[in-house]
């Protein structure tokens, strides 16, 4: 029994021996060796770039974007003056993202983070200033999750007051002291303005007589109903986000403007009829109205144009601004968000993003009457999603099909060192003779 054993054992060895010399023979080259490496190795098929949501693999794109919308390779400077400036959408899985800004980066100075302490110190390398804009490094500096409109315009001044008073970047305002001196606003070059006049937020320079600061915005975005869920079940447990400025062409809206939906100190316990009935709910169409220029609209005056006309110049505001950051990602596609975030800003994390498939929001059960009544109160948010999600995906293709042409590129110069050494030695051996 164990002969009979030894020669099927064997007999499995001299065919595989024997499929290896044959794969060297039919295709010697290099590319076949990395396929030969890969197939022995135990990860061959945990590709961790698979599509994280069903989606198919073979992506086919709906909207046509040019090569300059789809590279995203910012020339970021960490020890010089650049900051990155991330604009934080409640629910939409920003808080884990922006803990792993600050914990999961390979620096060269890594932030510095202490037990029971909810922020972070993000220097740069031999400098006391800070390269990072967040809820865990500067804290809510421009209000409570400022929106695009609220950060484009403070953000600049705050950098510039704290170089001027030297205030150490952990150090924060409670709130934005307002100015109106026109070297603290953004300076907007006309040749990085979009179709829409609007500014490009990632390259939104800051008059100074020093130097020239580059604001690179990201952001993370999340499907509208799995977001509107969760916001739900956020204010049902007693969020109310009452902090929050919305400050808009310099002060906040007035309660005739912006009613509440609530008449006590917080909306918990609501259920999610009452939500979806408050016509003032924030919640509704919450991405758009965070990354779209308010004061196109005349800000929280619904007078000022027709709904009909507001909601098309807010869409369109959104996609440009979102179009023309440093970065965003997408809540549904965590290794693609850290693979495009790594590629842009020339930055690695430590430990891989993981997928959570199972949070509050997929915990509701919903019909699907309630689920059109979603997407209903969110239809700007679905419109930008999709664009979104689209870019996004063309953006990770473009980026995959860079680095695969680089290395190829690569591959081909090491190969033509490589012949000419042999044709240098053969040459020698030759004059030697």
């Amino acid at each position: 029994m164990e002969d009979r054993s030894h020669k099927v054992l064997l007999a499995l060895v001299m065919l595989f021996l024997f499929a290896v010399i044959v794969l060297q023979y039919v295709c010697p080259g290099t590319e076949c060796q990395l396929l030969r490496l890969r197939a022995l190795s135990p990860a061959a098929a945990a590709d961790p770039y698979r599509a994280e949501d069903e989606t198919p693999a073979r992506f086919v794109p709906r909207f046509n974007f040019s090569a300059d919308d789809l590279l995203r390779r910012g020339d970021f400077n960490i020890k010089g003056d650049d900051l990155i400036v991330f604009l934080h959408i409640q629910k939409t899985g920003g808080t884990t993202f922006g803990r792993h800004l600050v914990r999961n980066i390979q620096l060269e100075q890594p932030c510095e983070c202490r037990a029971g302490q909810k922020k972070c110190t993000c220097h740069r390398p031999g400098k006391r200033e800070t390269w990072l804009f967040s809820r865990f490094s500067t804290g809510w500096s421009c209000g409570l999750h400022a929106d695009w409109t609220e950060l484009t315009n403070c953000v600049p001044s705050v950098v510039d007051s704290k170089k001027e008073v030297r205030l150490r970047p952990s150090r924060v305002w409670a709130t934005f002291p307002w100015s109106s001196s026109r070297s603290l606003l953004p300076h907007r070059q006309p040749s990085t303005e979009g179709s829409l006049g609007f500014p490009r937020p990632a390259e939104t320079t800051l008059l100074n007589r020093d130097s020239s600061v580059n604001f690179y915005y990201i952001t993370i975005l999340r499907d509208p109903v799995s977001r509107y869920l969760s916001e739900w079940r956020h204010v049902q447990r007693g969020a109310t986000w009452k902090a929050s400025l919305h400050v808009c062409d310099g002060r906040s809206p007035t309660t005739e403007e912006l009613p509440s939906c609530y008449t006590g100190d917080d909306w918990s316990g609501c259920s999610l009829q009452e939500f979806m009935d408050c016509p003032y709910n924030l919640a509704n169409n919450r991405q758009v109205r965070m990354l779209s220029d308010l004061s196109l609209v005349g800000c929280y005056n619904l007078s000022v144009m027709p709904e009909e006309q507001r909601n098309k110049v807010l869409l369109d505001s959104a996609k440009e601004n979102l179009k023309r950051m440093a970065f965003f990602g997408l809540t549904e596609f965590q290794r693609k968000t850290q693979y495009l975030f790594e590629k842009t800003f020339n930055m690695n994390f430590i430990s891989p993003f993981t997928q959570y498939n199972s949070t509050r929001a997929s915990s509701v059960e919903i019909d699907k009457q309630t689920q059109q009544r979603i997407e209903a109160l969110n239809f700007l948010d679905v419109e930008l999603y999709d664009y979104a999600k689209d870019l996004f995906l063309q953006r990770y293709q473009y980026m995959r099909q860079k680095e695969h042409q680089e290395a190829r590129r690569k591959r081909q110069e090491q190969r033509k060192i490589l012949r000419a050494k042999q044709v240098h030695l053969r040459e020698q051996g030759e004059n030697g003779s």
